[in-house]
């Protein structure tokens, strides 16, 4: 109904211009042609002076009223060491600019109106020539331009250095895919490992990491959803890198910007200066931040109190852009320290153990542990309507393609199901709560069919198993943290007769 409401609007909006044409055309007969368009270039220089005047009070009016909140002035201020500089230049910049924009719209306008034709005669001056008028426009201008590249090449150089040999300094890598951002921290020995792309097994080692390198074995992963903790007063190197399409790199309180580019790695090296409660406090002493942050909930926090800094993708990545923001939390040095001692390496949480030796390239460890698999056991004593959780049947990111190693627990499926002609069951899908309920449910239905048609093409009757996908609808765990998005992801068997 609105669209027929917006669309009837615009045909009535036409014909409206269509008659006040013809209005005109019939009003210009009447009067005559020279009377008519006098008439015309009166009113149009008049209504340009009014437009200007307007156009110049909303403009400079509504940036006075957004600056403390949309600009980047009063406490949005940056918070990083470099920031201040590039404050100074976009300042800079923009009081030249602004002079200049103010005039030429003032002259734009004046000039209009000042020799709109009056159906009077003037006297017309001829100065095809004037060197003193040529040399203020062009050398002013010049001079102006060469100071603001210089000011912003001194500044670029400046904010682009790259840290120097034994500088002290924490270095994170921040690697964009469609659509989180997966950040690793270093270690005890402060060193990120090598990667390379061709390590890549989804569900496994999504980052392609290669954990025989020792300096890998103690990094630390951080997955989508989970807080990033950084140091105040210390340099923060970022490595950039991207899975599949260019992502961006957005800090915008610490004014730092760089894009990620798959196969071109890029980096980016700041110093924060306020901690996330130092920020909060700035923020109180203005009005604007003292209102609840839902204005349909006046006991929800004040606007000050729930800040928080974050990391954003700028580019316009894929439907689910928006989920790509995370949570960044600046403390002091010895807050961080405390910080970094509970976080626990991924290649011990999740690789070492887990992974057969030898499976893959990246991993010849000496340990004999094999990954968890089905257990058929489980079905002597399943009752009808039991849930049962298949542990490591994966897919490629984003698709219901089977990855290699859902083979090794598919085929104890199938086991079973021999094992005990006349068990039925169901097979179903689920996903955690990113990006639209419909295509999570239409995913998760791919993923259980999948599975379904991997169990038939191995010689299981197919009256025997059936599939159903379910999307996000179906939570185990909390949807706000990484770990429980992961336990959602999931793949059950439900036991429908014995």
């Amino acid at each position: 109904m609105t669209a027929f409401f917006v669309v009837a609007c615009i045909i009535l909006f036409l014909i409206i211009a269509v008659q006040v044409g013809k209005i005109t055309e019939v009003y210009a007969r009447i009067k005559g042609e020279k009377v008519a368009q006098t008439s015309s270039n009166n009113f149009n220089g008049i209504f340009g002076m009014v437009f200007l005047v307007a156009f110049l009070l909303l403009s400079i009016g509504s940036a006075w009223y957004y600056k403390n909140y949309m600009l980047g002035y009063g406490p949005l201020h940056h918070a990083s060491k470099h920031g201040k500089s590039i404050q100074t230049l976009f300042n800079t910049t923009l009081f030249f600019t602004g002079i200049v924009f103010v005039l030429t719209q003032i002259a734009l306008f004046w000039y209009a109106y000042k020799y709109r034709d009056t159906n009077t005669k003037r006297k017309v001056l001829y100065i095809p020539h004037d060197n003193r008028l040529e040399v203020i426009w062009t050398v002013i201008p010049s001079i102006v331009m060469c100071g603001l590249v210089v000011g912003g090449l001194w500044v670029w150089n400046d904010v682009m250095a790259d840290v120097k040999e034994g500088e002290d300094y924490l270095e994170i890598e921040a690697t964009g895919y469609q659509f989180a951002w997966a950040v690793r921290y270093p270690g005890a020995d402060n060193a990120i490992g090598t990667k390379y792309f061709r390590n890549i097994v989804p569900g496994v080692n999504d980052l392609g990491v290669d954990f025989n390198d020792p300096k890998s074995q103690d990094d630390i992963l951080m997955l989508a959803g989970e807080e990033l903790v950084l140091p105040k007063g210390k340099k923060v190197r970022v490595r950039i890198t991207s899975k599949d399409v260019i992502h961006n790199f957005y800090l915008p309180h610490f004014s730092v910007k760089m894009d990620a580019i798959p196969g071109l790695p890029t980096f980016f090296v700041f110093t924060p200066t306020m901690t996330t409660e130092e920020y909060r406090q700035e923020l109180k002493k203005y009005p604007e931040y003292n209102v609840p942050e839902d204005p349909t909930d006046p006991n929800s926090p004040k606007k000050w109190e729930s800040f928080n800094f974050e990391l954003a993708c700028s580019k316009l990545c894929g439907v689910g852009h928006f989920s790509m923001r995370r949570q960044i939390r600046v403390v002091e040095q010895d807050e961080y320290n405390k910080w970094a001692a509970g976080l626990k390496p991924y290649f011990i949480e999740n690789i070492k153990g887990k992974i057969e030796p030898g499976k893959y390239s990246w991993y010849k460890g000496d340990t004999t542990a094999i990954p968890k698999e089905f257990n058929s056991q489980a079905l002597e004593t399943a009752k009808e309507g039991d849930v049962l959780e298949l542990n490591h049947i994966n897919f490629a990111t984003g698709s219901a393609n089977l990855t290699p190693e859902s083979t090794t627990e598919l085929s104890l499926i199938i086991d079973a199901l021999n094992k005990y002609p006349t068990l039925n069951v169901e097979v179903s899908g689920h996903t955690d709560n990113v990006g639209e309920a419909a295509k999570n449910k239409t995913l998760s239905e791919a993923r259980a069919k999948a599975v379904e048609d991997f169990v038939e093409k191995h010689g299981i009757d197919t009256k025997r198993i059936s599939s159903v996908g379910f999307g996000d609808s179906k939570p185990i765990a909390d949807s706000g943290t990484d770990a429980g998005r992961q336990l959602n992801r999931r793949t059950e068997f439900k036991i429908l007769s014995k």
